[in-house]
């Protein structure tokens, strides 16, 4: 059998663990409990999945609250906050984390030009640091099973401004296989079978 073909996994077109970084904002109640554009226990379900697939391949992640210091919003919720423990959240004001100094240099500070997005809702929090990121040459990669919006209708318009802008939608399973691609690279095969199949497809199936 003819072995793989050799891609440079920093330079790759694809998604790679030497290439992509995550960002996780605003996966607090207030925001989950607003979320109308799809169901919200799948939504969580499936935020855990990609961050424990990004956790897996060792991909920066960047976690970030809005309004808490101010009293007006709650901390992210415990389950995801527990997978996140070792990526304190940087809390903001504005509704836009690319305005949020702290974020941005956090972002920058990973060097990674991929950024898959995760953000709550679709078409405000990662609408548009989506689009500022674009702006600034990175590559943006919104994960659209584990986000929502206020509705479908904002939801899907907020994911359409993204794509024509430029915009790769993803789905969290496909994120898994395509960090994955080779099942030679077996450093990380049990983990993605476990995430992927074990704890979800074939249970829920």
């Amino acid at each position: 059998m003819a072995g793989s073909v050799y891609r440079d996994p920093a330079g790759d077109h694809l998604l790679t663990p030497e290439n992509a970084a995550l960002f996780v904002i605003d996966y607090q109640p207030s925001q989950i409990a607003a979320v109308n554009s799809i169901d919200r226990d799948l939504m969580l379900a499936n935020i855990v999945s990609t961050v424990r697939t990004a956790k897996a391949f060792g991909l920066p992640i960047v976690h970030s609250t809005i309004n808490v210091a101010t009293g007006r919003g709650q901390p992210t919720v415990p389950e995801l906050a527990e997978l996140l423990a070792d990526y304190p959240p940087i809390d903001r004001t504005t509704t836009n984390a690319w305005e949020d100094a702290e974020f941005v240099a956090a972002v920058r500070a990973t060097g990674r030009r991929k950024l898959i997005a995760c953000a709550l809702w679709t078409e405000i929090c990662m609408a548009f640091p989506a689009l500022d990121a674009m702006r600034e040459g990175y590559d943006v990669y919104p994960v659209v099973d584990a986000i929502g919006g206020t509705s479908e209708e904002a939801h899907r318009a907020g994911l359409e401004r993204v794509v024509q802008a430029g915009g790769h939608p993803v789905g969290w399973v496909a994120l898994a296989v395509e960090l994955q691609r080779d099942w030679a690279r077996e450093e990380t095969v049990a983990d993605v079978i476990e995430i992927v199949l074990t704890d979800r497809l074939l249970k829920e199936s």
